[in-house]
């Protein structure tokens, strides 16, 4: 079956100082997440959004500890998982994956 696209973008996959930019979709029931680089190990990531417990606004860090910019988000899974993008927009997608 067939799932709609309901958004994409590029985003910047962040893991403390660790980042990687791809491209972030989203469709009915998935948040996925392609990297364009895969050697660096953040991504391809694909997650259900029923698994999607919170989404919530973050920093974009440089180094991993200097705040750079607001326009982050974070998602956590009900396994505990937690998946930090950074995004043009970011309140937009806030409201997409919060309903």
């Amino acid at each position: 079956m067939q799932e709609n696209l309901i958004r994409s973008a590029i985003a910047t996959a962040q893991d403390g100082v660790a980042r990687a930019d791809g491209q972030l979709t989203v469709t009915d029931q998935m948040v996925c997440f392609s990297p364009y680089n895969k050697t660096l190990g953040l991504g391809p990531y694909q997650l259900q959004r029923k698994a999607i417990t919170k989404v919530e606004s973050c920093w974009g860090k440089g180094g991993g500890i200097l705040p750079v910019t607001s326009d982050a988000i974070k998602i956590t899974l009900d396994d505990g998982s937690v998946y930090q993008f950074i995004l043009a927009n970011s309140q937009e997608w806030l409201n997409l994956l919060r309903h």
